[in-house]
């Protein structure tokens, strides 16, 4: 990829749907997830109109799914098949991989063939979603793995439209997602890079403090229109965490257009903007600039 020639990165984006036909959620939380972020789009595009759609707009994105196999009993959608679609559209599109850490010994493995036989650029994680708690020393392999690798993990923070409004929230728990469980792993793997994404919403000073102390700490700013930020991140974004600030839509759930036309009401430094919207991102995925 020529990073030089595209405008920004859009660090968090979903491939909801694989080739066959299969979404990364089930209907019911499908459902909630759209009434929750009130998605006006089409809601599962591929990786050919995902590609497109970035194209379009000079940018590039990230693009992965999250494999919840064992504590949602739903089989996700191919995480090979969406690294070797986007290597077909390697101008626009960076894939990340990700691996179920209930499964042991085999996430382990699945780390190391994602990154030597797909060419992964990274990890997500979902920590309510996949029904673990992040400081978990039983996952800690998972993380040695992706250290050696020398890719980011990924991890969602705060509040979560999966399971919105439904009875128990489906079973979802919210606590798995408290960013000060990522505090622990950045100060046991110091040579992981890692981003908390979205805005934690209720953690987020939390989530500043963090950022501030460990130099291996990133945030992302997906799944909510800046509109709606708390102003402190917005506070930190511009002064001592604009290195650490990372431009990210949570598309299609949230529009590309939609995150940056609210984003431009805000306040924000001129100088602090490419930061966000690329350099800080280009750091994270070790590329020099």
């Amino acid at each position: 990829m020529d990073f030089d020639a595209i405008d920004a990165i859009d660090i968090h984006t979903h491939v909801e749907i694989d080739g066959c036909g299969h979404r990364s959620l089930d209907d019911e939380l499908m459902a909630a997830s759209e009434k929750y972020f009130r998605s006006g789009e089409e809601r599962t595009p591929g990786i050919e109109s995902i590609a497109e759609h970035y194209r379009q707009r000079n940018m590039a994105a990230v693009v992965f799914t999250v494999d919840a196999h064992s504590a949602s009993g739903h089989s996700p959608n191919s995480v090979e098949e969406i690294a070797e679609r986007a290597a077909e559209f390697n101008d626009v599109l960076i894939p990340f991989g990700s691996v179920d850490p209930l499964q042991g010994k085999a996430a382990v493995k699945r780390v190391h063939r994602l990154v030597d036989e797909f060419g992964v650029r990274g990890f997500k994680f979902h920590p309510s979603m996949q029904g673990f708690e992040p400081n978990d020393r039983r996952y800690y392999p998972v993380y040695e793995a992706i250290t050696e690798a020398g890719v980011p993990a990924l991890f969602h923070t705060g509040q979560t439209g999966i399971g919105a409004g439904l009875p128990g929230g489906h079973g979802i728990k919210l606590r798995y997602s408290d960013p000060m469980l990522l505090d622990d792993v950045a100060a046991d793997f110091p040579d992981l890079t890692i981003v908390m994404a979205h805005p934690a919403v209720p953690w987020v000073d939390a989530q500043i403090s963090i950022a501030t102390h460990k130099a291996n700490v990133y945030i992302d700013l997906s799944g909510w229109s800046p509109k709606y930020f708390p102003p402190q991140l917005v506070k930190a974004a511009n002064s001592m965490l604009r290195h650490k600030v990372l431009f990210g839509s949570d598309f299609p759930v949230i529009q590309v257009d939609r995150w940056r036309k609210d984003f431009a009401t805000l306040d924000m430094k001129p100088e602090v903007l490419p930061l966000i919207f690329k350099d800080n991102a280009l750091t994270v995925l070790g590329v020099k600039h």
